[in-house]
């Protein structure tokens, strides 16, 4: 099962570029090692304070696949600096 989860993000005290990709880094870097999944940056990449993550993950069912999914998610919340705010989930 694939399960593919976007959300958009605002970083607050992001008065830069500068500052808005070196919350991404650490947040993403976090998320790569602690998660087998892929995340990445997939929109507002020129916008100091908004963004997209895109969040894959597979394995061989649903409810595997949606708890390591919530776990990430759970996870991004976890981080101050950045608040998630529109999540959609689709299934493959």
């Amino acid at each position: 099962m694939i399960g593919y989860v976007d959300c958009e993000c605002i970083i607050y005290d992001a008065q830069s570029l500068k500052d808005k990709r070196a919350v991404l880094q650490r947040v993403l870097t976090r998320i790569k090692q602690r998660f087998n999944i892929s995340i990445s940056e997939v929109e507002f990449q020129d916008s100091w304070q908004h963004t997209k993550l895109a969040i894959v993950s597979i394995s061989s069912s649903k409810v595997q696949t949606e708890r390591e999914l919530h776990n990430v998610l759970n996870f991004i919340d976890s981080f101050p600096e950045i608040e998630r705010t529109v999540t959609q989930f689709e299934w493959l």
